[in-house]
């Protein structure tokens, strides 16, 4: 009997561990407002622990007719937002009134979503990015695993918080041009690649204007390693290997 209370409870544990950990996650997600629409940039990583084990995870996806969402952190979690998302989209179409939800809207519900589940003490393990254009007006905002949510012109979650976000107060400007948006982007996405060990040199770049949404087949960057603090990162590092 006692032992069967052992399996039992370690069996929870672990059960508790899967649930409320993240195990296999993605890295940052860049979005920013362009003159025609938004355009939102990730890698294709997803790191077991500091493992790279994939290579193929595509992390923007379409909501509805006028969002895009692009997310960071457990990529099971992230899927789970997506069967929410589906059945939003789903049972918004069943009004069959002409009307569709907007960047803004989905927003709003995810901010809601993460906010009950943090207060459940089960969070989904994400950092979202939503932008989209509706009826001419563009919209981007985030929203934590927490609950905490703001817009912007530009956004950034992870290591884009950091590391992308000075690119971008510095050199983003509110008519870009696409060729121009792409171009920014690539240069936060290389900064990281060579900062962020999760990163990898795989990337998609996804566009959403009134038109459309557009997401690129993947691709790498032009990289350059032979920068002199790439050649022996360690010396002069006290206690370093």
């Amino acid at each position: 009997m006692i032992l069967r209370w052992i399996l039992y409870y370690h069996q929870k544990e672990i059960l508790r561990g899967l649930i409320e950990y993240p195990y296999v996650t993605g890295t940052s997600i860049i979005g920013i407002k362009y003159k025609d629409g938004i355009l939102m940039a990730a890698d294709m990583g997803g790191s077991y622990g500091s493992t790279i084990r994939y290579k193929s995870v595509e992390r923007l996806k379409q909501v509805g007719k006028h969002s895009l969402i692009g997310a960071s952190g457990e990529i099971s979690d992230f899927q789970e937002i997506l069967k929410y998302l589906d059945e939003l989209i789903l049972h918004d179409n069943m009004w069959d009134d002409g009307n569709s939800l907007g960047p803004k809207e989905v927003h709003n519900y995810l901010t809601r979503v993460m906010y009950n589940r943090r207060n459940k003490f089960d969070p989904l393990w994400n950092s979202l990015v939503i932008g989209g254009v509706k009826n001419g007006q563009k919209y981007l905002g985030s929203v934590s695993m927490i609950g905490v949510h703001y817009e912007d012109d530009h956004l950034a979650t992870g290591f884009g918080n950091h590391l992308a976000r000075p690119i971008l107060r510095e050199e983003w400007r509110e008519d870009l041009s696409f060729e121009e948006g792409v171009k920014l982007l690539e240069k936060c996405m290389r900064n990281l690649l060579y900062r962020d060990r999760s990163a990898v040199n795989k990337l998609q770049i996804a566009k959403i204007t009134e038109e459309g949404l557009t997401v690129s087949q993947p691709y790498s960057l032009k990289t350059f390693w032979n920068f002199a603090a790439f050649q022996n990162p360690t010396v002069g590092a006290t206690g370093s290997w």
